[in-house]
């Protein structure tokens, strides 16, 4: 079985076009109106579902020419990849539905559409594309569709979808960190040969945190910092394949032994968007950039080694 994550790089492209695309839209706003408009806009609603075709179009005929050409086809069957990677590529599916949902939102709000379809409409588009992804794998003999990275997905469209429906914005978010493991150099293959390969495919230099603003939920009058955050982490560690380790030919791997296992983190977090200046481009780089988990202190339990302190933990 060859491991699945190098064909996640599509999704990693819909969420850096998506994040593109924030940015603009954002700009846009800053220089003109508010994200309330008062009318449908018609213009920006063909912009808007005529870029959302094309980048669909193109993903899907793109990654079915570039990739799945080269392996060999099968009827439509499922295939149950739930143990591997110790869920990290899980995590890795809610996060990029979560964020293009919530990218899909603002962009289908700045149309001027109202505000329940808004948010339905535009947090489902992550879903969509994601799910687009795994019909492909579907037909495909090496993987299979994945009941499970289809309710990553699912999960992470309705916890945009959910908070904006009851909360009307996201006092919960996914946000995302990454500091080098060290376990690519025995299976770059897998895990990424250079910097921003790695970045993407080696799930032990990641970790996925669950970033809760305190602020949201206090009174109006609160003093509590609307800036800061509280976090819990997850991660994981030890490995070079998919579920047992394995390693590239050539590899240093004389007496290299990893036990795969898992970490949990609680720690203090900032809330970029929260931290306003007086300049709007700032302000739309601060909240575009705000899936990047703050490096600050950590309290981190692995399961393994059991608890340990990070002063600064990334």
């Amino acid at each position: 079985m060859i491991d699945k994550p190098a064909i996640y790089w599509c999704s990693r492209v819909i969420l850096i076009v998506g994040f593109v695309c924030s940015i603009l839209v954002n700009c846009v706003q800053a220089q003109t109106d508010t994200l309330k408009p008062s009318k449908l806009h018609t213009k920006r609603l063909a912009l808007v579902a005529g870029t959302g075709i094309a980048m669909y179009s193109g993903v899907m005929i793109g990654l079915n020419a570039l990739w799945y050409k080269d392996y060999p086809r099968s009827a439509f069957h499922l295939f149950n990849d739930n143990n591997e990677w110790l869920q990290m590529d899980k995590i890795g599916h809610a996060t990029t539905a979560y964020y293009v949902g919530k990218i899909g939102i603002e962009v289908f709000h700045w149309t001027g559409m109202k505000r329940t379809p808004s948010i339905i409409l535009g947090g489902s588009i992550g879903l969509l594309f994601l799910s687009g992804v795994e019909v492909l794998d579907g037909y495909s003999t090496q993987w299979g569709f994945s009941g499970g990275d289809m309710l990553a997905n699912v999960a992470g469209a309705g916890l945009v979808i959910g908070q904006q429906l009851i909360w009307k914005e996201q006092r919960i978010g996914i946000k995302f960190s990454y500091y080098p493991s060290g376990y690519a150099q025995y299976r770059p293959s897998a895990l990424g040969k250079n910097f921003s390969e790695q970045v993407l495919k080696d799930y032990n230099a990641q970790s996925y945190w669950l970033s809760c603003n305190i602020a949201d939920f206090c009174r109006s009058e609160s003093r509590f910092p609307k800036w800061l955050n509280v976090a819990l982490g997850y991660g994981a560690d030890g490995m070079t394949g998919a579920v047992v380790n394995s390693y590239d030919l050539g590899a240093p791997i004389r007496g290299v032994s990893f036990v795969r296992s898992r970490q949990y983190y609680l720690a203090l977090d900032v809330e970029l968007s929260k931290l306003k200046t007086k300049y709007p481009i700032l302000n739309t780089v601060f909240k575009s950039i705000g899936f990047i988990k703050i490096p600050t202190p950590a309290l981190e339990y692995h399961e393994k080694n059991g608890f340990k302190w990070h002063w600064m933990h990334f």
